[in-house]
């Protein structure tokens, strides 16, 4: 007996919705091609210092090789709480509201699934990290994007979330500083901010991997903010600052019912981070300030001398804060972003990201990562030079 098909995909309707990241199309093309110098790519050109690989090998020798609690061991979610306490003043009980994760990644989509409600909206700023709208879409949310602006730093700006309010508004994602951008976030408009999720219930994610690549000294957290340690899921990881990421390893701070609420998820999702990485990252908590430091003072340099390229070559740029991306203004050229990381991709063999990637307002710019050694950073602004110079 012929059974009637109602559907023409075995694919579930909101992930068929879901586009293809705008960067891996984009570096497909780059990888099928030679000799290309790559800012395109967000990940630290240095290895893990070598007190951390030791410690990771050396939990192997211990044969240290079986699974963890799911929220992580008691020493990395120690070091996690006493590192958290001390650097951002707040204060979280390693034993029920800190939860070890596979990356800040998988720290994002179990909370976002932990708070989510069917059609509940979640407000997010663009330009932002690509992963953020389908997210929030995966586990079934409504992804409203809060524009920021260059003229403004691409500061988010409390009266911008204040006017996509509506009463499905669950909850708010945070990055500073930002992917693509490097913006941070002051801590006058933190205030701002807080105020209006306290107002309006908000539930507040704030991804702060990059909080410790800041070149304005270390930033505050909005967790720190009176009446938010409440309401704030706190991510972070060790991938960025400590060049750690095959490692695959974040956390997550939280008050203990919504940490409770992710293990759920994580439990059965990953069960586990890798005992491994947690091992080598209770190392770099411990005793790796001091690479994280030098790493950082040289991505500081690297940025310098890109603005002050970039400026030369007539694009504007906003000076980046913090991470390791540049974002400059590319619509003097009189080409799309798409067009311009194109183009000088097949001319100059120089890899950029095109800024729609980061949302639909980061059109007119691309993002050019610093997270490449010196040398290749000279050859390249001298090829984009030359590129810029051939259309102004």
């Amino acid at each position: 007996m012929k059974t009637e098909n109602h559907s023409t995909s075995h694919v579930a309707r909101h992930v068929q919705k879901i586009p293809r990241s705008g960067i891996r199309d984009f570096f497909e093309i780059v990888q099928s091609m030679s000799d290309v110098i790559s800012l395109g790519i967000g990940e630290p050109d240095f290895v893990t210092p070598w007190h951390i690989r030791e410690a990771a090998i050396y939990a192997l020798e211990r044969g240290k090789t079986g699974y963890t609690s799911n929220l992580g061991t008691p020493a990395l979610r120690r070091e996690i709480s006493a590192f958290v306490g001390k650097r951002y003043g707040v204060e979280y009980d390693w034993k029920s509201e800190v939860l070890v994760s596979v990356g800040v990644s998988e720290a994002l989509d179990i909370a976002l699934r932990a708070i989510i409600n069917p059609g509940d909206e979640i407000l997010y700023h663009e330009p932002c990290y690509v992963s953020y709208n389908p997210s929030v879409v995966l586990a079934h949310g409504r992804p409203v994007a809060v524009p920021t602006r260059a003229e403004d730093g691409f500061v988010l700006k409390a009266e911008d979330i204040r006017r996509v309010l509506t009463p499905k508004s669950r909850a708010l994602m945070l990055n500073f500083p930002t992917n693509p951008t490097g913006a941070i976030l002051p801590r006058s408009e933190q205030e701002k901010i807080a105020e209006l999720c306290i107002e309006h219930d908000l539930v507040v994610l704030t991804d702060e991997i990059y909080s410790d690549l800041s070149y304005e000294g270390e930033l505050p957290s909005i967790a720190s903010v009176p009446g938010m340690r409440e309401r704030t899921v706190f991510l972070n990881g060790f991938s960025k600052a400590y060049a750690m990421t095959g490692f695959r390893i974040g956390y997550a701070c939280a008050p203990a019912e919504l940490t409770e609420a992710m293990m759920r998820v994580h439990q059965y999702s990953m069960l586990c981070a890798s005992i491994i990485s947690q091992e080598a990252a209770v190392e770099a908590l411990r005793n790796g300030d001091a690479a994280m430091q030098s790493m950082r003072e040289e991505y500081r340099r690297r940025r310098n001398f890109l603005v002050h390229h970039f400026k030369n070559m007539g694009l504007p740029c906003h000076e980046p804060k913090g991470a390791f991306y540049l974002f400059p203004d590319i619509r003097s050229t009189g080409l799309g972003s798409r067009e311009f990381a194109i183009r000088l991709l097949e001319e100059k063999k120089v890899a950029v990201v095109p800024g729609d990637a980061f949302g639909p307002c980061g059109e007119g710019f691309v993002r050019c990562s610093y997270a490449t050694a010196m040398d290749q950073l000279e050859t390249a602004v001298e090829r984009i030079a030359d590129f810029v110079k051939g259309r102004k």
